[in-house]
C-alpha cells in the first residue's frame, strides 16, 4: 500500500512540474519568441534564396493563357 501512495505522489510531481513549465512557456510566450527568431530567419533565407520566373518579363495577349514554365 506504501508503494502505490508513493506512485501517485511521484506522478502528481511530474504532472506538477509539467503544468509548470507549460505555463512558463505560455506566459512568456516562449513558442511565438523561437518561432519569429529561430524558424522565420531559416524559412526567409531559404524561400528567398529560390530561383523564380520574373512574370514580368512574360509577354501578355488577352486571348491566350500564359505558358507556365519555370525553366527559362
Amino acid at each position: 500500500m506504501n508503494t502505490i501512495f508513493k506512485f501517485i505522489r511521484k506522478l502528481f510531481r511530474i504532472a506538477l512540474i509539467a503544468n509548470v513549465a507549460l505555463f512558463v512557456v505560455f506566459f512568456f510566450d516562449l513558442d511565438g519568441k523561437l518561432l519569429f527568431n529561430v524558424v522565420e530567419p531559416f524559412l526567409k533565407k531559404h524561400y528567398d534564396s529560390m530561383e523564380r520566373k520574373d512574370t514580368l518579363k512574360a509577354p501578355y495577349d488577352m486571348d491566350k493563357y500564359p505558358k507556365y514554365d519555370f525553366n527559362s
